[in-house]
């Protein structure tokens, strides 16, 4: 095939020795395989952000610090500058994130450095040496379901406690090869202190992962682990080991009617003993 202009640096400069084919164009990016050595890798290319159709990335990019103060007040304003300076912190806090979570114990591809907007990273491949699929395409029975579901809510708290939230998790950025679920396209992840839509976002996550698995273990369903290790995290108890039941039980704020009218009858006498004892001095 032709190569794409975005990959020819890196032939260039023998990053890579070969771009075998596409692989896939999302919403964000499109994916090469290419050969680097002996290994079959795959090279994401960034789209440029007015050809990116990712919504609301204001909302991911909250919270992101920028050390440089100089590349911060350019990206505030939005000089040409600056765009170009967000880009570059859009495009490293994906590689930033796989290496992160994999030091955390997530399963995510291995990642090989980002050039120049292009992430080169590990290609997921089943026993055959084939792409592994997008857990999208995969059926499996009610035991298997309840076990990646186990699995994908332990990434979830192994992300949190290494302080993200993914923020776009959906059966569509899992792949599944023969070892299980691995977790996928990462540029839009979060710091889970720092942004204030990093709840609403791993709420969301969890809803997704749920509701597809639940469509093989429909009892997932009655579960709330969303809820319950937000509460966990909120609490500052949330560890690698924390072990997750799926239930939670809302804080009840029930008025005691008895309760307050025993305290108003308290005031009531107080104050009449108050003017017994004025009545008493004069």
């Amino acid at each position: 095939m032709k190569t794409p202009k975005r990959l020819q640096p890196l032939l260039e400069d023998g990053v890579i020795d070969a771009v075998i084919g596409q692989l896939m164009s999302g919403k964000e990016a499109t994916v090469y395989t290419v050969r680097c050595g002996t290994e079959i890798r795959c090279a994401k290319v960034y789209k440029e952000a007015a050809k990116r159709n990712f919504k609301k990335a204001s909302q991911y990019r909250e919270g992101r610090g920028v050390r440089n103060s100089r590349r911060a007040r350019a990206m505030d304003k939005g000089s040409k500058y600056g765009r170009q300076q967000q880009e570059e912190s859009w495009q490293n806090a994906e590689v930033d994130a796989l290496y992160k979570l994999a030091n955390a114990g997530v399963r995510v591809p291995t990642p090989y450095g980002c050039f120049d907007g292009v992430l080169l990273m590990e290609l997921v491949v089943d026993e055959r040496g084939q792409v592994a699929p997008r857990l999208s395409e995969v059926s499996m029975t009610a035991e298997q379901a309840l076990e990646d579901h186990a699995l994908i809510m332990h990434y979830v708290v192994l992300m949190l406690c290494a302080g993200l939230v993914h923020g776009d998790l959906s059966e569509f950025n899992v792949l599944v090869d023969d070892y299980g679920p691995v977790i996928i396209d990462l540029p839009q992840a979060v710091d889970a202190a720092a942004n204030n839509h990093a709840a609403a976002m791993l709420r969301r996550d969890i809803e997704n992962m749920t509701q597809y698995y639940a469509l093989f273990a429909p009892q997932l369903l009655e579960t709330r682990y969303a809820e319950e290790i937000w509460h966990i995290y909120k609490e500052g108890n949330l560890t690698p080991d924390t072990p997750l039941s799926g239930e939670f039980q809302d804080a009840e704020e029930s008025s005691d009617v008895d309760g307050v009218l025993a305290e108003i009858q308290a005031v009531l006498q107080e104050e009449e003993w108050r003017q017994a004892r004025q009545a008493e001095d004069l």
